[in-house]
């Protein structure tokens, strides 16, 4: 079921802009008071509520007025309660709303006097507040029949269920009621549940713990969209200012996202297509954008770097097999030609030479694949090797009757983080360099320095020229090419060294050579 309605989402989902996704949140945002108002009644709930607030405050008035012209001049006034505020009570999405107010029945029986006398000296009062508030006004006795009214006085509202519960000591009821007289001005009133409803409020007047009359009030609250007309200014600057800022703030966000990262989609299709361009980091971007964009560039500049490095690998790779692989052409089409005309020496000769040209072919293709593996390696996150085990290995197995190798590791060297094998192979290599440059014997030493560990290789050779320093780095570049050098061997072990964060150097020596390779100590510092 999930999974039908995700691959359905997707079937349908359409392509959107980031500034466009970007906007219409902002936009559902701001949208969301005016939500809440229509829908969620927020608004217009609080506008029934205020009436009802309203209505609490005149009938209090009025049932203290009742109450004291009940008990007259006899001092015997109700003491006061204590002060407790009465909170509104109406809450239009969950409270029913009852029919209209049906009409006052006939009450058979005189007026109580002492309740006709409270309601003539009532009766302006009542009057005037009627006037002010607009508000419906009933005064009732304890019986429920009407004291002061429009046209029903004399008659009885007890039938009423907030009447009935009010007499009963149930306290103030407040109920809805529909409106009988309402009819619809906008063709929007429709959301507005308060434009049909009229709320209707009996307070009980309470003497002696008695129920002596009954205050009751009726008034139509403000509907949704009346307020909104009567507050429209203040609304329709309130819009002004939330889709002015509103449309500040998606300026900001596009040029703070939207626009770098269309910038970088576009800089990583030219880094597709082929040319490297790094865009400049936009100011304006957020402090994620900008850091996305310095890896960017970093990427960029690296792929640029290995792209030049596969091409001029190419390259050289191109020229060291063109020639022994013309050698072994050669040699055959001799054999080939002038087999008859030989001799067995020429034979031989032609064979040999063939033979070194595939060993050489040979040799090379072994020492690309190395290469390749060294490029690729990657070094354990966890490698902690003392570095006296992989040099004394180095030094035992390569030390021979004319062929010396001395070793010196400072005392209390930390492990460098590096495997054991890496260290090794790279310290063959150097070693079997000096021995084929001619060296009778080589030194190793081993220090720290700095949370690193410096391995230095001497020998006494012929040493490496000032100009081919930097270059004896790289792929083919070799100065043994007849001794069958392959030029690859440094090359290799700078590849092993870069993948566990180490370096090679290749220091000034006043004889021979000197190669420094720089090793990370094991949680000592990058």
């Amino acid at each position: 079921m999930i999974g039908a309605a995700k691959a359905l989402a997707k079937r349908f989902w359409p392509s959107l802009r980031l500034r466009t996704i970007l906007f219409a949140t902002l936009l559902f945002v701001a949208a969301l008071p005016g939500f809440g108002a229509v829908f969620l009644r927020v608004y217009e709930n609080s506008v029934v509520r205020q009436t009802e607030a309203e209505l609490n405050a005149q009938g209090a008035v009025l049932a203290s007025a009742y109450r004291a012209f009940w008990n007259g001049d006899r001092g015997d006034a109700e003491p006061l309660p204590d002060a407790s505020p009465e909170r509104p009570t109406i809450d239009l999405s969950i409270m029913p709303v009852l029919p209209a107010q049906p009409g006052a029945e006939p009450r058979p029986g005189a007026i109580e006097p002492r309740a006709r006398a409270v309601a003539a000296m009532l009766q302006p009062i009542a009057a005037d507040s009627a006037r002010t508030t607009l508000a419906a006004i009933r005064i009732l006795d304890r019986s429920g029949r009407v004291l002061i009214g429009r046209d029903d006085v004399g008659r009885s509202y007890a039938r009423l269920p907030e009447v009935r519960a009010a007499l009963a000591g149930g306290g103030v009821q407040t109920v809805l009621r529909r409106r009988d007289d309402y009819e619809a001005r906008y063709w929007l009133e429709f959301l507005s549940r308060a434009s049909a409803i009229r709320v209707h409020q009996a307070r009980p007047v309470v003497v002696g713990g008695e129920v002596v009359g009954i205050v009751m009030l009726s008034r139509s609250p403000r509907g949704l969209f009346v307020g909104i007309y009567q507050d429209r200014g203040k609304i329709a600057l309130g819009i002004g200012l939330i889709f002015t800022m509103l449309l500040i703030l998606a300026g900001l966000l596009s040029r703070g996202i939207a626009r770098p990262i269309e910038a970088l989609g576009k800089a990583t299709q030219d880094v597709a297509r082929g040319p490297v361009t790094i865009p400049d980091t936009p100011v304006t971007a957020a402090i994620e954008i900008r850091a996305l964009y310095e890896n960017f560039g970093l990427m960029a500049a690296r792929i640029d770097r290995r792209s030049r490095y596969l091409r001029d690998f190419a390259a050289a790779v191109s020229h060291e097999f063109k020639t022994p692989i013309a050698g072994i052409r050669g040699a055959l089409e001799l054999l080939e030609d002038h087999d008859e005309a030989m001799s067995p020496d020429e034979r031989r000769r032609f064979l040999a030479n063939a033979t070194a040209d595939a060993d050489r072919l040979s040799l090379l293709l072994e020492r690309l694949l190395h290469l390749a593996r060294a490029d690729m390696a990657v070094a354990p996150d966890d490698a902690a090797v003392p570095v006296e085990g992989p040099l004394r290995a180095v030094a035992d197995a390569m030390r021979g009757p004319d062929f010396a190798i001395s070793l010196d590791a400072e005392p209390g060297l930390p492990p460098a983080a590096a495997a054991a094998e890496l260290i090794e192979a790279v310290l063959q290599i150097l070693v079997e360099n000096s021995r084929q440059a001619g060296a009778a014997a080589v030194a190793i030493a081993a220090r720290g320095r700095d949370g690193r560990i410096l391995v230095s290789v001497r020998d006494d050779g012929a040493g490496v020229p000032e100009g081919d320093r930097e270059q004896v780095f790289e792929p083919f570049h070799t100065g043994r090419r007849e001794q069958g050098g392959s030029g690859l061997g440094l090359s290799i072990a700078r590849s092993l060294l870069a993948s566990c964060g180490g370096t090679i150097a290749n220091l000034p020596a006043a004889r021979g050579a000197c190669f420094e390779v720089d090793l990370p100590a094991a949680n000592g510092p990058a």
